[in-house]
């Protein structure tokens, strides 16, 4: 078994973080590890309920998953969290939570981009004046400055940034590498 490792995909909501993660894991679970989701919308739903959207509640959540993730890590396990975590201050907590197994990836998409997604129709609240505290339109999203690894999803697929994301897991030792004949060193049945 590989070291524990949390996977923590941040951006603006429509960045194409949740896909890119949703690519990732079965790439991971065809190494021989199981891996944790942690996708924002889905712990608001129940670790988080009830917190609102101010800068506070938004801390409260991602404090909350970084708990979860360095968890999942301190026990050689793999977490793979789609957060938007706009603040750059509450992520460095994460990343001190989760110690040498954290693994940033910014998912840099435009905001125009996000936009013109907006699969969950918020920005166009946001606009026509029906959503406060919008990341991105009224509350600052801050990007990260040391991040692992910063992916574009304008001109690239989810899949090729799950590859790449696969192949950086490798090389920090987290998910062996196949030996030539396609199997993987150290996996059940090898």
């Amino acid at each position: 078994m590989g070291r524990g490792a949390c996977v923590w995909f941040t951006g603006l909501s429509g960045s194409g973080k949740s896909t890119t993660a949703a690519a990732l894991v079965p790439l991971i679970e065809a190494r021989g590890r199981e891996v944790t989701v942690l996708d924002g919308d889905v712990v608001r739903t129940h670790l988080s309920k009830g917190l609102g959207f101010n800068r506070e509640d938004r801390d409260t959540n991602v404090r909350r998953i970084g708990y979860v993730a360095a968890e999942i890590v301190r026990h050689g396990g793999i977490s793979v969290a789609s957060v938007v975590s706009p603040y750059r201050q509450t992520r460095d907590e994460v990343r001190e939570m989760v110690g040498p197994g954290f693994v940033e990836v910014f998912v840099d998409t435009p905001l125009e981009v996000c936009e013109a997604r907006d699969v969950k129709g918020l920005y166009a609240q946001a606009r026509d004046g029906r959503l406060e505290r919008m990341t991105g339109v009224d509350d600052p999203y801050e990007p990260p400055v040391r991040a692992e690894l910063v992916l574009t999803t304008t001109d690239t697929t989810p899949e090729a940034n799950a590859e790449r994301v696969l192949r950086f897991l490798e090389e920090r030792g987290v998910l062996e590498r196949p030996t030539a004949a396609g199997r993987v060193m150290g996996a059940e049945g090898s």
